[in-house]
């Protein structure tokens, strides 16, 4: 939840063309994250958990992705997306150990 939040407070730096875009790519790949692992957490089978962990591992990849182009084109400072890059890190190794924990034996 505190990475879509912080990508939700930096979205409106993003230039007013950027509404359609950027903005709403960056904003709905960001609120996938804890909503994938919401359903996956309320799924009763491994294999559904495992499945929405993964979608929401994939989430992720895209909003790092989608932040690294706002920071090379200058739209997002670099110093103000710190605290965004650590949550994502530290969400990155949850999900990690999540799926690890759904894998078939």
């Amino acid at each position: 939840m505190d990475v879509a939040r912080q990508v939700y407070r930096l979205a409106p730096r993003l230039p007013r063309e950027e509404t359609y875009g950027m903005r709403s790519q960056i904003t709905r790949a960001a609120v996938s994250i804890p909503a994938n692992i919401a359903e996956g957490w309320t799924r009763e089978s491994v294999r559904e958990k495992a499945q929405f962990f993964a979608v929401a591992q994939a989430s992720l990849a895209e909003t790092e992705t989608l932040l690294t182009l706002c920071e090379d084109l200058a739209w997002f400072p670099r110093e103000e997306t710190e605290r965004l890059r650590a949550l994502l890190d530290e969400t990155s190794r949850m999900l990690t150990t999540m799926r690890r924990k759904t894998r078939p034996t």
